[in-house]
């Protein structure tokens, strides 16, 4: 098994950018991350670190020590973006607020596929999505202004399959159904649709395209 990564490592790891993954620290720590796969530097000017696939992983995986929690505890309190997955525990925020934030959180990830992909394409997922295929999904429905369904209201819920690479979105109707599937297709997903053996129920299953 692989060590984990050393204190000071682990700081940086967490106080990479959220959505971009843009890490801070200084040549010695950005250098370490590299040589052990959890950071890559961009070729193109600024030439800045970001967080691979499993750097991305490490920090939502690896349990942090008691000063790291209590770092992740001010981030909660201060606001750190989640895109909103659908469910009655979500409460249902559409106020100016939280629009700005979820604007903010899309152009950032759009400014992630441009340094990441090869070829700096925007119209397709980029390393990151793959890896939080849940909440790039809910993040690009969101942005596109699906409601998520609340315990007060009805939406789009987006949950993991066992199969990889593959998110399950449901809505209310098929209207709306049809309508989150012109918007992930737009967002650079392969979208299908399917029909639940049991309930009947029609939903999308959805998977970044690659090319």
């Amino acid at each position: 098994m692989a060590r984990p990564p050393t204190a000071a490592q682990r700081r940086v790891i967490d106080a990479a950018d959220p959505v971009t993954g843009r890490l801070r620290g200084t040549d010695s720590q950005l250098d370490a991350l590299v040589k052990r796969g959890l950071a890559f530097r961009h070729p193109r000017p600024p030439h800045d670190h970001f967080l691979t696939p499993t750097g991305h992983r490490v920090r939502e995986s690896v349990p942090a020590e008691p000063e790291q929690s209590a770092e992740r505890a001010a981030d909660s309190a201060t606001g750190v973006f989640a895109a909103r997955i659908g469910g009655a525990q979500d409460a249902a925020d559409t106020g100016p607020a939280r629009a700005r934030e979820v604007h903010s959180a899309w152009q950032g990830l759009l400014e992630l596929r441009r340094m990441t992909n090869p070829d700096g394409a925007t119209d397709r997922p980029c390393g990151w999505e793959r890896a939080q295929l849940v909440q790039s999904a809910a993040l690009a429905l969101e942005a596109a202004g699906h409601p998520p369904e609340a315990a007060d209201s009805s939406g789009y819920r987006v949950r993991a399959t066992p199969q990889p690479e593959a998110v399950a979105v449901h809505a209310p109707d098929g209207e709306a159904l049809r309508a989150c599937a012109i918007t992930l297709e737009g967002a650079g997903w392969q979208v299908g649709e399917y029909t639940e053996p049991r309930t009947r129920a029609r939903y999308l299953l959805a998977s970044p395209r690659r090319v």
